[in-house]
């Protein structure tokens, strides 16, 4: 079982950050623990072993050694320093945001859209990804699935939701009589984010033409929303996904407006699977929309 003490501080992050958007509010553990006696251990044993470890000069503070006239070969490095001219990545400005919305708009087909996103090199999200992510799928049934970002799996892979959660979703797709093939499946952020990480306002904002696109080119019937990040995306609002589910908001893309209905994301779904009953409701919900003639 993987301990909080071996994870990364991204990791930390990405983690609590996922709890926090599946409305998590308290973390418990099987036995109770004594987290203040254990954080009282923990500064004791370091206190013990710092004065062991600067016992050699080779590992006494820069500033130590300086005060006490050592040569500098033996004080630690500064720290490096980029390169002058070295290539970092660029934060999305307006610019960017307006190059995305001309690439976005002069796609006339979902694999024009693809060869463009995958072109466009003003986004930083895309510096870091493996995979560039978009729309899959037939959409023979008129309904497409919108997850948030890709994840480690999906990077991996090139297709969006692999891995367990896209077992689960093809579960989910398989209760209201549809596979992977009857539907178009894609995601908000085309890229996936380090550490998988939340995208800030300014990458949400530039990868917003990309997915609105995909929207217009594929005019679907139905849009099935997953997750709290998806919801806020497309209703503007800043409820959870608890608050965001199972109601029918219309979204436009392009002039194009279509139904849409938000329900946990798969990974939500694994993570607390008494959360798997509310999915259900939803997908009901959605079936009995889907089973609606269009002029109904």
């Amino acid at each position: 079982m993987i301990q909080a003490r071996d994870m990364t501080p991204a990791e930390l992050a990405a983690l609590l950050a996922f709890h926090a958007e599946a409305g998590v509010d308290w973390l418990v553990e099987d036995d109770p623990v004594d987290r203040i006696a254990a954080f009282a251990a923990e500064k004791a044993a370091r206190q013990v072993a710092r004065p062991a470890a600067d016992a050699s000069s080779g590992n006494l503070p820069a500033r130590t050694l300086a005060a006490r006239g050592a040569p500098q070969s033996e004080r630690q490095p500064a720290r490096a320093q980029p390169a002058q001219g070295s290539a970092l990545p660029a934060i999305p400005d307006e610019n960017a945001i307006a190059e995305a919305r001309f690439a976005a708009e002069s796609a006339r087909s979902l694999a024009e859209l693809k060869t463009a996103i995958e072109g466009f090199t003003s986004c930083n999200l895309k510096t870091s990804a493996r995979s560039t992510i978009t729309a899959q799928g037939a959409g023979t049934s008129g309904i497409m699935v919108i997850g948030p970002m890709p994840n480690a799996d999906d990077d991996r892979e090139g297709m969006a939701f692999s891995g367990r959660a896209g077992l689960l979703l093809d579960r989910m797709l398989s209760a209201i009589g549809q596979t992977r093939e009857s539907v178009v499946i894609s995601t908000v952020i085309p890229w996936r984010p380090p550490g998988d990480r939340m995208p800030s306002g300014p990458e949400t904002a530039i990868c917003r033409p990309f997915i609105e696109r995909q929207i217009a080119l594929v005019e679907p019937r139905l849009v099935l929303v997953l997750g709290n990040f998806a919801a806020r995306f497309f209703f503007g609002e800043t409820g959870t996904i608890h608050a965001l589910r199972g109601k029918w908001r219309d979204i436009g893309a392009g002039g194009h407006t279509v139904p849409a209905l938000a329900t946990l994301h798969p990974q939500e779904l694994l993570a607390a699977p008494a959360s798997k009953a509310l999915a259900w409701m939803d997908l009901l919900v959605f079936s009995e929309r889907l089973q609606t003639p269009p002029n109904g």
